[in-house]
């Protein structure tokens, strides 16, 4: 399946987008964000986490000191930064690759960081800045589960 590309125009849009993400996903998806800072990646996944565990989602914030925050909720999500980590070997004496694939949902900002541990079957999702409040957001799948939800956002937001 070819990328799938969506313009936001506004934080709110973008966590939006994420929210109608969170409605499809199913536990053991592994979301791989990738884009500069303030690109909207927490917003994006404020909009996740709103839509699978919404009694947490006004604790959303970006995880880069703590690295990982926990949401509970019907599905947890499980929300990395690693950001500041300089490679795989960190994350596995850290123990965090026992999350992914899990019985929660993984959203991994810098998800670049993980390189070799980076789940074969994950939904790739890169920020865009495309002006002030404009970002690009752009899916794309590595393997069949995650070419399924591209499928899913795809009917649900409609053409652009």
């Amino acid at each position: 399946m070819s990328p799938l590309s969506i313009q936001t125009h506004s934080p709110e849009e973008t966590e939006a987008l994420g929210s109608r993400l969170g409605n499809v996903l199913h536990p053991g998806a592994f979301l791989a964000l990738r884009g500069e800072l303030g690109g909207g990646k927490t917003c994006f996944t404020r909009g996740i986490v709103s839509a699978l565990a919404p009694e947490s989602s006004h604790l959303v914030a970006s995880p880069t000191f703590a690295i990982m925050n926990e949401y509970p909720g019907r599905t947890p999500v499980y929300h990395f930064d690693f950001y500041r980590l300089g490679s795989g070997d960190e994350i596995i004496e850290l123990g965090f690759e026992d999350y992914f694939q899990g019985s929660g949902v993984c959203v991994a900002e810098w998800s670049e960081r993980l390189g070799e541990l980076t789940p074969a079957d994950c939904l790739l999702i890169r920020f865009e800045h495309s002006g002030d409040e404009t970002r690009t957001i752009v899916f794309e799948a590595t393997g069949l589960q995650s070419a399924a939800l591209i499928e899913k956002l795809a009917y649900i937001t409609g053409p652009e």
